[in-house]
C-alpha cells in the first residue's frame, strides 16, 4: 500500500519517487529500531512503518527543485499537504503524523510569530508514533540522502528554530536512544 501511494502521487517523477523511498525507508527503519528497543512505549509497529514511509508524501505538491519537487506550494507546507493527501486516501492517523513532523512540531504561536503559510493551530506530535517518526526524521535529509546525522548534528540542524524545539529533541534523545 505504501509504495503504491508514493508511486501514485509522484506521477511519473522517478527521481522524486526514488528519493522519497530512500528517505522514508531510512526514517522507517530508525523508527522501528526505536520501537523494538523500547517495547515499554507500546508503539504500533505496523502503523509506525506505514506512517514513516508516508510522512513526506506532501512534498510532491511543493516547489523544491533541489529535491525534484515541481509543485506550486512552499516546502514548509509539505506536512499539511501530506495530511490532505492521506485524508483523501482514508488514512487519518497517517495524516496526523505527516502534518506534525516538521521540526519537532510547530505551535500556533510559532506559526504566527514566523508568519508561516500554515493554519494558525498547533502541529505538535502527540501519540508515541507521531513522536518517534518526528524524531527519526531529524537524522535524514532529502538534500543529502546518503548521510545519516549524528544526534549532535540533528540538534545543530534544529538550533535555528529556537530552544523549545531543542529541548523537545533532547527529551526524545533520552527517551528513544
Amino acid at each position: 500500500m505504501v509504495n503504491e501511494l508514493i508511486h501514485k502521487y509522484c506521477e511519473g517523477n522517478e527521481a522524486l519517487e526514488r528519493l522519497l523511498l530512500k528517505h522514508s525507508t531510512d526514517v522507517a527503519q530508525r523508527a522501528l529500531k526505536i520501537a523494538k528497543a523500547h517495547p515499554e512505549l507500546k508503539a504500533d509497529e505496523k502503523f509506525l512503518w506505514e506512517a514513516a514511509m508516508l510522512h513526506d508524501i506532501g512534498c510532491v505538491r511543493t516547489d523544491a527543485p533541489a529535491i525534484f519537487c515541481y509543485g506550486t506550494e512552499p516546502y514548509i507546507r509539505h506536512g499539511i499537504l501530506g495530511a490532505e493527501i492521506l485524508h483523501s486516501e482514508g488514512l487519518p492517523r497517517h495524516a496526523r503524523v505527516a502534518e506534525r513532523h516538521t521540526g519537532t512540531g510547530l505551535t500556533a504561536s510559532e506559526i504566527i510569530h514566523q508568519n508561516l503559510p500554515l493554519p494558525h493551530r498547533d502541529f505538535k506530535p502527540e501519540s508515541i508514533e507521531e513522536q518517534i517518526v518526528c524524531y527519526a526524521d531529524k537524522f535524514y535529509s532529502k538534500t543529502r540522502p546518503d548521510i545519516e546525522k549524528t544526534p549532535e548534528q540533528a540538534l545543530r540542524s534544529l538550533e535555528k528554530f529556537g530552544s523549545e524545539g531543542l529541548d523537545v529533541f533532547k527529551d526524545w534523545m533520552k527517551q528513544f536512544e
